[in-house]
């Protein structure tokens, strides 16, 4: 809420009583655990249980008419208490099959800050970014158990998504860039603050699932991240990855980048789509109603990517960790055992057209062309039990598992990094896909683990993997390292070794595994420095 002043007269007569009741407001408040000052003013969230939740917290203002497509500004300060006992607005969003969300609300940068109950300073803080590039906020994730079991304060956060997080145009100081900056303000605000909800503010771990972890992977190269946070954890992140052909479905072409476009390309994009909303400049576009810019889906998601080549990532990331040029923090980074079979149940069981032998020889010819009858030798029908989970194999391992490796690989040569594999095939889905198509260990099937999901079922043992996976998560954002006592133990990942440490998450097997045999990466090609 924004607060005017309507004039120097009106001040003058409120300034003695508000100097008068200071003392005693501030003196509630430090009585009063429910609320807590931030640097732009108080917020009263709630307690419950064994838990401090603060929602709907603006960490920068608006992003509205002249702020749309510009890197986010300062959040206007307010007097007295804002409540902050709801999630503020999605960042605008259409939904999907999978996510019946929707949103139009641009004034949307809001955070959401959740703590263990009882007082205490200098806990860690996590902050975590969501997954998808093109609809999520930081409130669908329920961090409660994490913040208590782990003993650590947690931030959730929004930021602009699609064509508003990555639209480009010429002209257009940060193209393709601004759900990053919003990103990055965000952890500029838990600097400023996390000590106010009792959180280290020198002591940050930023944590995220596909799009959230491909965006930690720009962070990482990001001179504007720098110094933004002491630790990472990229799960199932896609910042390594090129797009084969027909992998996001038939007749998607390859890129050889999944999600980072020039500064170039996403600008050309926009001066290709503007035509198509009835603009000619950008005075225009930023004028238009949210709902006509959302009313053409494809150019929502067409702008599901980042940028490089400007001010906020001036170079392409995996060039930047293939030369040396990430920042030193220690990370945990790994994938799922069985990442693309999602997007095949999605794309073809969920659509009602499963993957046929014919379709499955089509696809390789697509995807790899005169090596297709090699690749389909290697990896053959009857060896995976259908068509569509032999082509789900293949995707894993070509496209996530060979990424995920040589991003471990990088990685360990800067900074301490620990890598995993997600490895419960049996992973309740808690997606609402209406298909008996078998999901395995599929890609973001680890997040019920660390979150509370209302709509999974775990078993003993599962429960058991999901406590032992929050007390890695957490004993790493504490001190870089996720051993502690009762764990069995988790090695650093060591390119020299013969078989470097890949720790298997699966319930009562956490063990190591021999990740790059898993995977046949031996069979595919290394990729391009």
């Amino acid at each position: 809420m924004r607060e005017k002043v309507v004039g120097a007269a009106v001040a003058a007569m409120v300034l003695l009583p508000a100097c008068a009741n200071t003392s005693a407001g501030q003196a509630r408040e430090k009585t009063d655990a429910s609320v807590v000052r931030t640097d732009a003013g108080a917020v009263r969230g709630t307690v419950a249980g064994e838990h401090r939740i603060f929602q709907g917290i603006p960490y920068a203002a608006p992003p509205v008419g002249e702020l749309r497509w510009s890197s986010p500004a300062p959040v206007r300060a307010w007097t007295g208490v804002r409540e902050a006992v709801r999630p503020g607005s999605m960042c605008p969003q259409v939904g999907s099959d999978y996510a019946q969300v929707a949103s139009s609300d641009e004034d949307c940068l809001f955070l959401n800050v959740t703590a263990p109950r009882t007082p205490r300073k200098n806990r860690p803080v996590m902050v975590w970014i969501h997954g998808d590039g093109a609809l999520g906020s930081g409130d669908l994730s329920d961090v409660r158990r994490i913040a208590t079991r782990g003993d650590v304060v947690v931030v959730t956060i929004n930021y602009r998504l699609g064509v508003f997080g990555g639209f480009g145009y010429p002209g257009l100081r940060g193209s393709g860039t601004y759900g990053l900056q919003d990103q990055q303000a965000a952890l500029r605000w838990v600097r400023r603050n996390a000590a106010a909800f009792g959180g280290d503010p020198a002591n940050v771990t930023v944590f995220g699932v596909s799009w959230g972890a491909l965006s930690i992977s720009g962070h990482l190269t990001s001179p504007g991240a720098r110094g933004l946070f002491d630790r990472a954890v990229m799960q199932s992140g896609e910042g390594m990855m090129d797009m084969l052909a027909g992998s996001l479905g038939e007749g998607v072409p390859a890129h050889p980048s999944f999600a980072w476009r020039t500064v170039a390309e996403v600008e050309g994009m926009g001066t290709h789509v503007a035509p198509q909303l009835g603009c000619e400049d950008l005075r225009c576009l930023r004028a238009l109603p949210v709902e006509r810019i959302l009313k053409v889906p494809q150019i929502m998601n067409m702008f599901q990517t980042y940028a490089y080549g400007s001010e906020t990532l001036p170079g392409l990331p995996p060039a930047e960790f293939r030369a040396g040029r990430a920042h030193r923090v220690p990370v945990i980074s790994g994938a799922t055992r069985d990442e693309h079979r999602i997007f095949v149940g999605l794309f073809h069981d969920v659509a009602g057209r499963p993957v046929t032998a014919d379709q499955y020889g089509t696809l390789l010819r697509a995807a790899f062309g005169k090596a297709a009858a090699r690749v389909r030798a290697k990896y053959p029908i009857a060896a995976y039990g259908s068509p569509g989970l032999a082509w789900a194999a293949v995707v894993t391992d070509r496209m996530w598992a060979r990424a995920t490796f040589e991003q471990n690989e990088l990685l360990s040569e800067r900074a301490p990094t620990y890598a995993y594999q997600f490895a419960d095939r049996e992973a309740p889905m808690f997606l609402p896909l209406g298909t008996d198509f078998p999901w395995g260990a599929y890609h973001a099937g680890d997040m019920p683990y660390l979150f509370t999901e209302k709509e999974v079922v775990f078993t003993p043992a599962q429960w058991r993997l999901s406590d032992q996976m929050i007390a890695y998560w957490t004993n790493f954002a504490r001190d870089g390292d996720p051993n502690g006592r009762g764990l069995p133990r988790w090695e650093r990942f060591d390119r020299a070794a013969r078989v470097p440490h890949t720790q298997s998450l699966e319930p009562d097997a956490i063990e190591p595994v021999d990740y790059a045999a898993d995977h046949n990466l031996a069979f595919w090609p290394a990729p391009r420095g």
